[in-house]
């Protein structure tokens, strides 16, 4: 099922119309290339062109006693045409009219995913602006590491999307194929023309070598890249979702005017986005999975993959649309407490910046195992005994032999957490 969202085009792209409408141009094109070839009467296509309507209703109707797509589709469209529909499908297979059609709406899919993908990736670079030098906790194992910053997380969102619009290019590129070589690629009843003909009418490029069917090789790079994008989307919502947990809260979903966040509980403000976007993301890697089952089929084909792609194709496309529609209005509306993260920094009394306090051992000469033992003694005082970290390592006499009381307090300086961020920046946006 399609989700409801604000944005129609990617069910317009797969909706029944914009597939036989496909199927229709295909097949008009290739009555056009015999023409031109002399192969069918210029006058008959000119007729089927003015004439040729598309009737889904009728199409159903033919399909329930035919029990076969294609034919059903002909023969609504001959409806239409009158006699001159006999020059439709001349040499041709199914899978030339639906691989073909397939091709192009993958091609629309992607184009509108891209276009997507480039609005989250302009939200992404300004959120990394703003926060540049806001400091967060940076966490290991969800535990107090070093200090960040909150642009810094967001960059990498930037650069991991980037990244993303790379492979959707990549893919644009590889599903943007269709062929018209009959019922086993040989091309036995058609002129050649009539292919290349047909894919530069539609924006496609000819399949080198086909089967029965275009190589379900490229419709897994597809799903794939989708995957890939559906997991950068969930790397982000999974993040949101810590920051939001109460003992955290340094970042928070927008909450609407009138939303509410549980039947029983008025206080919950739930981070349901992130968490739909999370659940989503499973999906995407299943299709993907169901993607790379179809490349191997039985000799020039069987139809084992044209079941799944039924649902897989309008599916995940309308998902990964979905996800980056929602994650857009995540982002663009996004709270973040600046304040709780300096809080929660405070939390650990300076312990954070141990790293710092090591090497500026190291530096007076001692090997890199004494000064750790004697950095994780006085963080362990300081945890245990609730004091700050400045004050364990005053009173430790192993430190204050080698580390005045100024070297001490330098080590807890933040901004020399943050020297290189300037550069790391301009490594990633530029100028």
């Amino acid at each position: 099922m399609i989700p409801r969202y604000t944005k129609p085009e990617m069910a317009a792209v797969w909706s029944d119309e914009n597939r036989f409408q496909k199927m229709l141009e295909v097949e008009i094109f290739a009555a056009e290339a015999m023409a031109k070839l002399g192969i069918v009467p210029k006058k008959a296509v000119e007729t089927v062109k003015k004439k040729a309507k598309i009737n889904v209703k009728r199409i159903a109707e033919i399909e329930s006693t035919v029990k076969h797509d294609v034919i059903a589709f002909l023969s609504a469209v001959v409806e239409t045409t009158g006699p001159d529909g006999r020059y439709l499908h001349l040499g041709m297979t199914s899978s030339d009219v639906l691989d073909t059609a397939t091709g192009a709406q993958l091609k629309q899919s992607t184009q509108l995913i891209i276009s997507e993908t480039k609005k989250l990736s302009a939200i992404l670079k300004k959120l990394a602006k703003k926060y540049k030098m806001t400091p967060v906790m940076g966490r290991t194992h969800g535990v107090h590491a070093e200090p960040t910053t909150f642009g810094l997380k967001a960059a990498g969102w930037y650069c991991e999307t980037e990244r993303s619009i790379e492979r959707l290019n990549y893919a644009l590129e590889t599903v943007s194929c269709g062929k018209i070589s009959g019922a086993v690629g040989t091309m036995a009843h058609l002129d050649p023309g009539v292919e290349k003909y047909v894919c530069q009418k539609m924006g496609l490029k000819p399949e080198p070598v086909s089967t029965q069917i275009v190589p379900r090789d490229r419709h897994s790079v597809y799903f794939s890249v989708i995957a890939h994008l559906g997991a950068a989307l969930e790397r982000i919502a999974l993040e949101i979702r810590h920051l939001q947990r109460t003992e955290v809260l340094e970042a928070e979903e927008p909450f609407t005017e009138g939303q509410k966040g549980s039947s029983a509980m008025p206080h919950k403000r739930n981070p349901i986005i992130s968490e739909n976007i999370c659940g989503l993301a499973r999906l995407l890697r299943g299709y993907a999975m169901t993607a790379i089952e179809n490349i191997a089929l039985w000799h020039e084909r069987d139809i084992s993959h044209s079941s799944t792609e039924r649902i897989m194709f309008p599916d995940a496309s309308a998902v990964i649309h979905y996800m980056l529609v929602r994650m857009q209005t995540l982002l663009s509306g996004l709270n973040v407490y600046p304040q709780n993260m300096q809080a929660n920094m405070d939390k650990t009394k300076d312990i954070i910046f141990s790293g710092t306090l090591l090497l500026s051992l190291v530096d007076k000469g001692l090997s890199r195992e004494t000064a750790y033992s004697m950095v994780q003694a006085a963080a362990f005082d300081a945890r245990d005994n609730k004091i700050s970290f400045e004050e364990a390592c005053l009173r430790s006499r192993r430190i204050t032999d080698r580390l005045t009381q100024s070297e001490i307090k330098k080590a807890f300086d933040i901004k020399s957490q943050f020297k290189n961020v300037d550069y790391i920046f301009k490594r990633t946006f530029g100028k």
